[in-house]
């Protein structure tokens, strides 16, 4: 006996009414994607409809009216999980959010998960229970408990803040990794050649900008695990100062730091002024974010500008336009980043 024929057989043997997980399940789709094929086969590809279409045969399920009925009663909030509300780079993104939605008939229902696993499995719970009309979530990095909640959610899904080929519905963002190696490669093309990365909280965006940067000091062969200076503490202006200090002590002719945001930028900033290290002459800085401080600090600093408030918006215009039923031009879409070179990392 298959594995799909032992899927059917154990399907059958409980309720007697085979439902959408079971479809999902037998053709190794997401419940969402049955629902979606389902309800307008146009949305998913030829191949998928092929494996779901031979699903429902074999299983012989036939929607439930009821069900439907109490589908399409959902609530008009759109449930928003980010990990942060004092974050700077998340309020510009839950702004982004607000603008979009305006004065519509949709509300939003906020959760902060305080960048813990599993405080995001517990809201998503409670979110879902409410049976909202969409999810905005942040991040890719889900538990599996979690990706198995949102794979289960028959509502549109949009995963902000990064970029990846395989979202549980939608996704915008950009490429940490990406921006990481770009800023890098920046301060070798400068002249820069004991180049540190300076980070705090490593959660896994930092963690993808440390891979770019190391990714791309391995290309030109400068790479020294010497160079890495980092610590889970959350991340604050006043870190940049020990994190330079413990940097500078394993590696005496440091002459550039790459941090993996603007506050322990301005942290560096600080501790560099104070200690009498000219910037950009004998230590260069660039941060990531591209925060509002970053231009009018002395030295103006380089930095990576993301496109968080671009993001919010987008994230809503794709749950609005898959509420209408309107087309997707593509489920995963990629703002991309824009290095801005200012004083910091002009020796």
């Amino acid at each position: 006996m298959t594995s799909k024929d032992q899927s059917r057989k154990a399907s059958r043997r409980g309720s007697g009414r085979p439902t959408i997980a079971d479809v999902a399940k037998l053709a190794g789709v997401a419940a969402i994607t049955v629902s979606r094929a389902l309800r307008d086969p146009s949305l998913v590809s030829a191949e998928l409809r092929a494996e779901i279409d031979t699903a429902v045969v074999q299983l012989g399920y036939a929607p439930d009216p009821n069900a439907r009925a109490l589908a399409s009663s959902r609530a008009d909030v759109i449930g928003v999980l980010v990990p942060s509300l004092t974050n700077i780079v998340f309020a510009d993104t839950v702004r982004g959010i607000y603008d979009e939605l305006g004065d519509g008939p949709l509300q939003i229902q906020m959760g902060n998960t305080h960048y813990s696993p599993r405080e995001e499995e517990r809201l998503m719970r409670m979110f879902l229970s409410q049976r909202p009309s969409a999810l905005i979530v942040s991040g890719i990095d889900q538990t599996e408990t979690t990706r198995k909640l949102l794979e289960s959610a028959d509502c549109p899904i949009v995963q902000i803040m990064e970029y990846g080929d395989d979202p549980v519905d939608m996704l915008v963002g950009f490429s940490h990794f990406d921006g990481g190696k770009a800023a890098t490669n920046h301060l070798i093309e400068a002249g820069y050649r004991r180049i540190g990365f300076i980070g705090a909280r490593m959660d896994p965006r930092s963690q993808r900008r440390l891979a770019g940067y190391r990714s791309a000091l391995e290309t030109a062969q400068l790479f020294d695990p010497k160079l890495v200076t980092t610590t889970l503490t959350p991340s604050r202006v006043s870190l940049g100062a020990p994190l330079l200090a413990d940097a500078l002590a394993k590696v005496a002719d440091l002459d550039a730091v790459f941090c993996n945001n603007d506050d322990l930028a301005m942290g560096v900033l600080f501790e560099c002024q104070r200690a009498g290290i000219a910037v950009p002459h004998s230590m260069a800085i660039c941060g990531f974010n591209d925060l509002d401080m970053m231009h009018v600090a002395y030295p103006s600093l380089t930095s990576v500008r993301t496109p968080r408030y671009e993001i919010g918006r987008r994230s809503v215009q794709m749950v609005l336009d898959r509420l209408a039923g309107r087309p997707i031009e593509s489920p995963i879409v990629d703002l991309g980043f824009e290095l801005q070179v200012r004083e910091s990392t002009a020796r």
